[in-house]
């Protein structure tokens, strides 16, 4: 699978734009503010239908315009295959594929496979819990339809609850009747996402060690370990235990929406311990092994973004994400970068069909 061609129009910096791609590298070369990320955040959006970037959607048309449209032509399986994302101001954002819109934008994803790794991927370790459940969340996602729509009733019941919760201290009164349907109800759910998050991190980690030992050479040791409170009781009780709490918060304190990702480097948390080079070459090893888990799992290779990963990076690093990616196990890949020279360097090295587009 691959992208062909893609069309934006009034998308960020860009009024209108057209691109031609190769099916194996591809390469956005310029000084910063250029629009380098923008474009590989274009591609992006066709995959999971927002951007990886901004969540404000309204936020990505192009100042002083009403719109903006993303037409991507991909080659699957044989098969020509049209994806356009687009949003008017003051409407929803609309996501179709081959000329028919979806009803749900769920149902797009993991049809396009698709890793990025960026310099934004920092939040991972510097943002809170929420910003690491969403990792764990978008790769099970792409690849289990039925989790995402676990996770979309989950959060709905969730605010249901938590609206429950608000009138009972607003209005002072109390009724358990409704909160405990509500409390079943996300006990069922809970469960099996806490589950199936419990399966992919004893399936990933593994993965991720490898890549991380080889681009370090084996001389950082680094953990990643599975925050959750369903690790020592089920829902249920832990419900009973803290409705307490919940009514004084007016929010719903405990449940699988608290799941974290500790980070840790010689078992303290890289965050505050690890150097920038160590944070980046962990972050890098996440995505690649992101990369290698949702291929095996999809049976294709997703599209690879590189936005800006060579900075901050040493020369041993560098190579060791080269060499990893100069096989066939990788598919299309996508880099920008500031340096033109170094650009070409690299994909040289590669020996693969490649195209530089400087913007």
């Amino acid at each position: 699978m691959y992208l062909k061609k893609i069309s934006l129009f009034n998308y960020k910096n860009f009024s209108e734009a057209n691109f031609e791609f190769d099916s194996k590298i591809n390469c956005f070369v310029g000084k910063n503010g250029i629009g380098k990320t923008n474009v590989l955040d274009a591609i992006y959006h066709l995959s999971y239908g927002k951007s990886y970037f901004n969540p404000l959607a309204v936020q990505n048309i192009k100042h002083n315009e009403e719109f903006f449209v993303i037409d991507g032509e991909f080659e699957k399986d044989e098969r020509s295959e049209q994806i356009v994302c687009s949003l008017k101001k003051g409407q929803k954002k609309i996501l179709k594929r081959n000329g028919k819109q979806y009803d749900k934008f769920s149902d797009h994803i993991g049809f396009i496979p698709l890793v990025i790794i960026s310099p934004a991927d920092r939040d991972l370790i510097v943002e809170g819990s929420e910003t690491r459940r969403k990792f764990i969340d978008s790769v099970i996602s792409q690849l289990d339809s039925t989790y995402l729509q676990q996770l979309i009733q989950y959060q709905k019941i969730i605010s249901q609850r938590n609206a429950l919760l608000k009138y009972f201290a607003i209005n002072h009164v109390f009724e358990n009747t409704t909160l405990i349907i509500y409390n079943e109800q996300l006990h069922s759910l809970g469960h099996s996402i806490f589950e199936k998050r419990k399966q992919f991190l004893e399936d990933f980690i593994p993965i991720f060690n490898k890549h991380h030992q080889s681009i370090t050479g084996n001389e950082e040791t680094v953990q990643i370990v599975y925050e959750s409170q369903l690790h020592e009781k089920d829902l249920m009780t832990l419900f009973e235990n803290n409705l307490a709490k919940d009514r004084v918060l007016h929010y719903t304190s405990t449940g699988i929406h608290k799941d974290d990702l500790s980070f840790e480097i010689e078992n303290h948390p890289i965050k505050k311990f690890g150097s920038q080079g160590q944070q980046k070459s962990l972050l890098i090893a996440l995505k690649l092994a992101q990369f290698e888990f949702v291929k095996k799992q999809s049976k294709q290779n997703p599209i690879l973004l590189f936005d800006d990963i060579f900075d901050k990076l040493d020369e041993f690093r560098v190579g060791k994400i080269i060499e990893m990616v100069n096989n066939d196990d990788f598919g299309q890949l996508f880099i920008s970068d500031t340096h033109p020279e170094r650009t070409e360097s690299v994909i040289k090295s590669m020996h693969k069909s490649y195209k530089i587009f400087q913007l």
